[in-house]
């Protein structure tokens, strides 16, 4: 029973969680940014104002989806980091 003194080690699924929220942070800002501009260049170059309305609805769902995908991270870094740390005796 000597397995059951300590607290468990949670460090490898710490790092595990942070490394996907960096590779997810990393993807979304990539293809948002290049979806941003593609949005931007469509509003620029529409010829009808209801194209242009919709491009702009799609600028502002891409920044609100990227802002929403960092509160997302820094929340479970909040979470994560509130987790006890294991102390070795």
């Amino acid at each position: 029973m000597l397995f059951l003194a300590g607290q468990p080690d949670i460090t490898p699924i710490t790092n595990l969680i942070d490394t996907w929220i960096h590779i997810g942070q990393a993807l979304v800002a990539s293809i948002g940014a290049l979806a941003f501009i593609f949005a931007f260049i469509w509003k620029i170059t529409a010829v009808e104002s209801h194209s242009a309305l919709a491009a702009k609805q799609w600028i502002q769902r891409i920044v609100v989806g990227t802002i929403g995908v960092e509160v997302a991270g820094s929340l479970v870094s909040i979470l994560t980091n509130s987790v006890p740390a294991t102390t070795t005796h």
